[in-house]
């Protein structure tokens, strides 16, 4: 459902005092290395200027206007100015400060000086310019070190460039659907709403409960909707059934699909069918109104109008691709979207609780919920289980990046930091023993930031990706226990 599709505008730069083919030679060997190593990559669309400039190459102000309108057309996401020599300070920074996109600045080493000769490159001291040039034009700006072109540096560089300009477009366009009210005794879920859209641009989009219930009765019968009839417009998702009064066939796909994967013996194939119905109708409403991610009312609506929870269902909707909060948490989807950005889609996200300290290690903490995690994320040599509609295993370890985006007094933070997976006791639902750097300076960060008890969580090495996505949001400040800086 989510696209994680980035158009990289590819923009090589260089001075016009230095030899023009020795640019131009330098830039085929960069755009070389660069296609190599987005070949590795999944959904990046490599967009160069070879129609706008001559010889595909930025070196005078002339041609900022006819970049910025190629890159508006091509819905671009983000700018890599590669310097193929000192560069062109001024060009980058208006196209940059037009554009007010993620911006990544490298160039390659220099050869050593050829004796008394005149250098023709001074690579990393024309970055020095631009970064100069970007700083007084107020534009945020990521940077690779100054490497060779088979350097790690650079294609690490590239990567993490790639899920910080993946941060920022999830979070610069983001459509948030919340399914139902808070729990009534859930304080530390309210949000601003108009906040989120004056801020950042989210859209929060209500979806009324018995909407669900109606695409639910969609799907079993192919009759017509009734709420459409009785508001006496057409619905969009009215009449995609597959025939008068025959239930659509994705019903028993998605049965057959969890039960190969799960123990489903403790539910029954009554309990199954409603699991697979309710999410195929969340995913359709999803679909309808362009939801990125969304928080459900998990406490009372399901259990009274079908007898089950939402625990498990929230959690299957996450590994296929939709972030799914529960008990309307809205900050919490946001966060869970932002990781499943950060990790490209390589790993689900989950919304967990911060619970109990470990037994016997005191930096260690328990992540817990009554079973919204991701079958991807299961303990190899676990048979996952649905227990009263919950999902019933402990996740991976591994290194994790947990996150959290809050408020207080308009102000939002957004937490980052990194955990290692670790043994502990067996418990119900889904869990996860983590192990901290200090957990109580976790505490107390937690207790007297503008946190709450939920917390999101992605395996994966992220904390940096998260800080410097920031630069590029606004609005919003990192935060974390353990400095973090991005590499």
């Amino acid at each position: 459902m989510v696209d994680h599709r980035i158009v990289l505008g590819y923009v090589p730069v260089r001075r016009d005092m230095f030899p023009a083919a020795v640019a131009a030679a330098t830039e085929k060997q960069i755009r070389s290395r660069v296609e190599e190593i987005l070949s590795h990559q999944h959904d990046i669309q490599f967009l160069t200027i070879d129609d706008i400039t001559d010889g595909g190459i930025l070196c005078s102000n002339r041609d900022v206007e006819k970049i910025e309108r190629y890159f508006r057309e091509k819905n671009v996401d983000a700018v890599f100015f590669p310097h193929c020599n000192f560069g062109q300070e001024e060009p980058v920074a208006q196209l940059a400060k037009r554009l007010n996109l993620p911006v990544l600045l490298w160039g390659p080493r220099d050869p050593a000086p050829e004796g008394e000769a005149f250098r023709v490159y001074d690579t990393q001291c024309g970055l020095f310019a631009t970064s100069k040039a970007l700083t007084r034009a107020h534009v945020p700006f990521t940077y690779i070190e100054n490497c060779w072109l088979d350097a790690p540096e650079l294609e690490d560089g590239i990567d993490r460039f790639l899920r910080v300009a993946s941060v920022v477009k999830a979070m610069r366009h983001m459509r948030v659907g919340q399914f139902g009210m808070r729990p009534r005794q859930f304080l530390s879920v309210k949000i601003n709403e108009s906040e989120l859209m004056e801020k950042f641009g989210i859209e929060i989009t209500p979806i009324w409960t018995e909407e669900v219930t109606q695409v639910v009765r969609k799907l079993r019968s192919g009759k017509a909707n009734t709420i459409g009839a009785m508001m006496g417009i057409e619905l969009p998702y009215a009449g995609w059934a597959s025939e008068e009064g025959t239930p659509d066939l994705r019903i028993r796909e998605r049965m057959e699909d969890i039960a190969s994967k799960y123990d489903c013996s403790a539910i029954g194939e009554e309990v199954l069918e409603k699991i697979a119905v309710i999410e195929l109708a969340v995913e359709e409403l999803a679909r309808i109104n362009n939801l990125d991610c969304l928080a459900f009312e998990c406490w009372a609506y399901l259990a009274a109008n079908f007898g089950i929870q939402a625990c498990f269902i929230l959690g299957d909707l996450i590994d296929r691709g939709l972030v799914a909060a529960c008990e309307t948490d809205l900050h919490a989807a946001i966060t869970a979207r932002l990781l499943q950005a950060a990790a490209r889609g390589e790993s689900a996200p989950f919304i967990a609780d911060l619970t109990i300290r470990h037994p016997t290690n005191d930096n260690a903490e328990l992540l817990w919920h009554c079973g919204p995690f991701a079958y991807s994320l299961h303990r190899e040599g676990s048979k996952p289980r649905i227990c009263n509609c919950k999902g019933y295993f402990e996740l991976k370890h591994g290194e994790v990046t947990v996150a959290r985006l809050d408020q207080a007094d308009g102000n939002y933070l957004l937490f980052a930091d990194e955990v290692q997976g670790v043994d502990g006791p067996v418990t119900n639902g889904n869990y996860l023993w983590i192990e901290t750097s200090n957990w109580p300076e976790w505490e107390k960060k937690l207790i007297y930031g503008p946190y709450i008890h939920h917390v999101c969580g992605v395996h994966g090495s992220y904390a940096d990706v998260l800080k410097e996505a920031t630069k590029y949001i606004g609005n919003v400040q990192h935060d974390s226990v353990n400095p973090v800086s991005y590499r």
